[in-house]
């Protein structure tokens, strides 16, 4: 087991060997597995060909059972800033030997999103009192069920969310703003889900919670949300009508953090991006 400290010293050696695009300053161990955006990569290749700059935004969680340590942060990549998070898996020798990294390049995408910010939130940082905390096992089954709740979503609530929950998705919040393109984001994180909004998402797949930060209430998840293309028109479960923006095979790859205090969510991170309809993952048959 290594220390909370001793792993956020290697997730810093980690950002400064990539902030110098230098991948032989990196704690890395040999053999090691990386991917970026789901796909297998050579270290050195993919954002450490492209780095300009990081942003001083992190979002750290940690799991020291499990020897991984995690960031969510942006990069500079030229003339884009984008959303990324980092995941390490760190061997006993303080090497790393697994590398998960997601970086959402907006730009290139076109999404919807307005401007971002990449600020502290306290409440994702904020360490849960020792008597107060839930197993890994509790915090997973909460994470879990946001996403049986995203699933075929039909207005049926999962889960539990905090009235004052809110989430940020790519660096924008997406509820609570009236300011976002679409107007459901005027609401709030279980409202939105109460009307059965996202019913055009078919799948919500390969889910997988490598890393629980138990003394921050803190899951990062990883999965899939497919969508098929064949709804079109639907209704909300207020009787408002609804189109589905997604009209052909699509999918997305996300790393989404849950902030859990007192078995409900008060917090979400995510950065996702758009791969291939059904891709699989790399990570699933590694042991």
């Amino acid at each position: 087991m290594a220390t909370r400290e001793e792993l956020y010293a290697v997730l810093d050696a980690w950002l400064a060997a990539l902030a110098t695009r230098d991948i032989s300053a990196a704690p890395l161990a040999a053999g090691a597995f990386m991917t970026e955006n789901n796909v297998v990569l050579e270290p050195g290749d993919g954002c450490w060909n492209t780095v300009t700059a990081l942003h001083p935004y992190q979002l750290r969680v940690a799991e020291p059972d499990a020897r991984q340590v995690a960031v969510f942060t942006a990069i500079e990549e030229t003339d884009s800033l984008n959303p990324c998070c980092i995941r390490l898996e760190v061997g006993e020798d303080g090497l790393v030997t697994g590398v998960e990294t997601v970086v959402a390049r907006n730009k290139d995408e076109g999404f919807p999103f307005g401007p971002q910010f990449f600020e502290t939130k306290p409440v994702m940082e904020a360490e849960i009192p020792a008597a107060e905390r839930a197993s890994r096992d509790e915090l997973v089954r909460v994470a879990n069920g946001y996403f049986e709740t995203i699933e075929r979503n039909d207005g049926t609530i999962a889960t539990k969310f905090w009235p004052q929950c809110n989430r940020v998705e790519n660096g924008v919040q997406t509820t609570n703003n009236a300011d976002f393109p679409l107007p459901i984001a005027k609401l709030g994180c279980e409202e939105q889900f109460a009307l059965g909004w996202y019913r055009y998402d078919d799948d919500l797949r390969a889910r997988r919670f490598p890393l629980v930060d138990v003394e921050r209430g803190t899951v990062l998840a990883y999965g899939f949300i497919d969508h098929s293309g064949r709804l079109g028109d639907y209704t909300l479960t207020d009787g408002t009508p609804a189109r589905s923006p997604v009209r052909r095979p699509h999918s997305y790859y996300l790393a989404e953090a849950f902030r859990i205090r007192d078995h409900a969510i008060e917090q979400v991170e995510a950065d996702f991006l758009t791969v291939p309809y059904r891709m699989p993952s790399p990570w699933d048959n590694r042991s």
